[in-house]
């Protein structure tokens, strides 16, 4: 059974715009500002973008909590698009209050740090949200762009069907279940606190950017030692970019590591689907339930 979905939106609706981690220049949220005009959309630009921070973070964190939280309980915002990830969520999660959230629910967009922030409404709230290109993706793509259209569909309640040619590594199956994951890190970081869920019956999805490829093989095996991947009906796995090695080779790279870490179990797995770090980065409704078909010939993914 899908979680509850916050409702879609309609021309005249706003759609408010924060950077709840890392800083971000003003002038990166301009096409996208434009283009959600575009759309017929309303925009709120909250403080924390092009923020004068004069370190990482868009703010400290009293700012950033407070920046997201009036977005949270703005009645007049229908959805909020984050800026962009980074590193930060983690330090505010705990202090975030959701009691209007729960009754007036939003759409939540992004990804990469805001996938804890995915999680967290997942494990407590059971809201669907969405994994989705965030308001700096807008600068780097078209008005034609496939990936940033995604998100327009997701706003006006379109439903998504995804297709992706096969993998040498994939394994052939059919599943359906609620979909849930994100970034790696925020996945293993995390287990055991209040933004960790259950994965069993989920098709489960992951990607990553940056990371050693030890401490890759390392969180992955910390999640299975968590249960999360023992019982997941199938999981797909998205771009693992710009991974870095040590001097001494790992030896495998991530897909490599990946398909030997998963020989134990039998669901299907399919491995390049378009989601992550990279331009190739379709919206996905973390919580709504989908259908993943792993074929020969093809991979889809339809939601249901």
């Amino acid at each position: 059974m899908a979680n509850l979905f916050p409702p879609f939106l309609k021309s005249g609706d706003t759609i408010g715009i924060v950077c709840p981690s890392g800083y971000m220049a003003a002038e990166r949220i301009l096409s996208c500002v434009h283009t959600l005009k575009s759309w017929g959309f309303r925009v709120k630009i909250g403080r924390t973008v092009g923020s004068d921070s004069l370190n990482y973070f868009s703010g400290t964190d009293a700012e950033r909590l407070d920046d997201l939280q009036a977005m949270l309980d703005d009645d007049n915002i229908s959805a909020i698009l984050f800026g962009r990830g980074g590193y930060g969520l983690s330090r505010i999660i705990d202090q975030i209050s959701f009691k209007k959230f729960k009754k007036s629910p939003k759409w939540i967009l992004g990804y990469s740090d805001i996938t804890l922030l995915h999680a967290h409404i997942y494990a407590n709230y059971e809201i669907a949200t969405a994994h989705s290109p965030m308001a700096g993706a807008f600068a780097d793509a078209g008005t034609d762009d496939i990936y940033i259209n995604s998100v327009r569909d997701l706003l006006t309640g379109e439903k998504q069907n995804i297709a992706c040619d096969p993998h040498p590594f994939n394994r052939r199956g059919e599943a359906e279940g609620e979909l849930m994951g994100g970034n790696l890190t925020l996945l293993a970081h995390a287990v055991g606190g209040s933004s960790d869920f259950k994965t069993k019956g989920l098709i489960l999805f992951i990607e990553d950017i940056g990371e050693y490829l030890y401490n890759m093989d390392r969180m992955l095996y910390q999640l299975r030692e968590a249960g999360k991947f023992q019982k997941p009906a199938a999981v797909i796995i998205g771009s693992f970019t710009d991974m870095k090695d040590t001097e001494r080779p790992f030896g495998q790279n991530a897909y490599e590591i990946i398909r030997d870490f998963l020989e134990d179990f039998e669901y299907p797995v399919c491995y390049g689907f378009p989601v992550g770090h990279v331009k190739e980065n379709f919206e996905l409704k973390c919580g709504a339930d989908y259908r993943l078909k792993i074929g020969r010939e093809k991979v889809l993914l339809e939601e249901m």
